[in-house]
């Protein structure tokens, strides 16, 4: 309703491409979106799946909620739940460099426009400069795919939230190859 065009469904042969027995990160992974991919992720059934997140509580959660799913399916997924922030350039690069990703999907970011507003610095901090940070780092160690997680709000930004989202899709358009 939003675009004006009928609904396109995900093709599910797409995303095994990029994630059936390949190592994939997730950063943001216990947030609302990043927890949301790294279910479909686990679905597709990727060889490694790292979970990236600043938060302890998130990522216990979604490292538990997988733990017990891989405990009821046949899978042998190696999952590995790292705490860091994507701020942090010597963790972000040891990181990429340890588990040597084939895919990364970029979830973690600020997104509450309220408290983005309120401390812009942050906002513009992770959102931005941690975008910077992680794709210098994935081009650095030969990731294959890197994929942002963006908002309808980088479109013709109104607000610090969106303008920062939005430099963070100009970053990655800049470095891609």
């Amino acid at each position: 309703d939003v675009l004006g065009r009928d609904t396109v469904a995900p093709d599910p042969a797409l995303m095994r491409r990029d994630i059936a027995g390949k190592t994939v990160v997730v950063t943001g992974a216990g947030g609302s979106i990043g927890s949301a991919l790294c279910r479909q992720i686990f679905e597709q059934v990727p060889k490694k799946l790292v979970l990236f997140d600043h938060s302890e509580y998130a990522l216990y959660a979604i490292l538990h909620e997988l733990k017990q799913k891989s405990a009821t399916v046949s899978t042998d997924i190696d999952i590995h739940a790292i705490l860091g922030s994507v701020t942090d350039k010597q963790r972000v690069e040891q990181l990429l460099q340890n588990m040597s990703p084939d895919t990364v999907f970029h979830a973690a970011a600020y997104k509450h426009v309220p408290l983005v507003e309120d401390n812009m610095f942050e906002g513009i901090k992770n959102n931005l400069f941690g975008t910077l940070t992680l794709s210098q780092a994935a081009i650095d160690a030969g990731v294959k795919k890197f994929v942002l997680i963006s908002t309808d709000k980088a479109v013709r930004p109104t607000n610090v939230m969106g303008a920062s989202k939005r430099l963070a899709e100009l970053v990655l358009q800049a470095s891609s190859t």
